[in-house]
């Protein structure tokens, strides 16, 4: 499976790259492959150094005006012109979506993939990572979103809210679609 995840690039304490590390060697040791912004740095590196040493695969999308931080030794690297474009090829290339802690990318990131199941345009399942309840003030937001009838299909279709690493993996492997 090709998993995309939508993730910080910056440095972070432990309690955010711990998981993020642990995540990545699922990943590898499951034999599958990591899309990912294809950085070398922060929370991308980490999660990459985790599928790597873990025998997984390692597909970046970087842009243009990062490719100065693309992780080198990466079995495929693509450079595209701009962030549309990066987060049309990383959906492209995924078979699921995994969005990990991260600031307004990564919020834009997840509220594209949400759209498009949204609106029928991909059955990909997408996991929230809720790592150490960063994810939690979000995830009372969606919840409300749904009570309130701002979401035209159950919030559980979008998207499974995952309090751990083993628990995201579990979830994709479980709900997997035409790979």
């Amino acid at each position: 499976m090709r998993i995309c995840v939508f993730l910080s690039a910056a440095d972070l304490d432990e309690r955010y790259t711990k998981p993020a590390r642990d995540f990545g060697e699922l990943i590898g040791k499951g034999g599958h492959t990591l899309v990912w912004g294809g950085s070398d740095t922060g929370l991308m590196k980490v999660v990459a150094d985790g599928v790597h040493e873990a025998g997984g695969r390692l597909l970046g999308v970087t842009v243009e005006f990062l490719a100065n931080k693309a992780r080198p030794g990466a079995d495929e690297m693509v450079i595209a012109a701009d962030l549309a474009e990066r987060k049309r090829l990383l959906l492209e290339k995924a078979d699921a979506v995994v969005i990990m802690v991260g600031g307004t990318g990564t919020l834009d990131e997840a509220t594209e993939i949400l759209e498009l199941k949204k609106h029928g345009r991909t059955d990909k399942p997408v996991v929230l990572l809720n790592t150490a309840g960063f994810y939690d003030g979000l995830e009372q937001q969606f919840r409300r979103m749904e009570a309130e009838g701002f979401l035209p299909r159950p919030l559980a279709e979008l998207m499974h809210f995952a309090a751990g690493p083993a628990d995201a993996l579990a979830h994709l492997e479980a709900n997997r679609v035409g790979e």
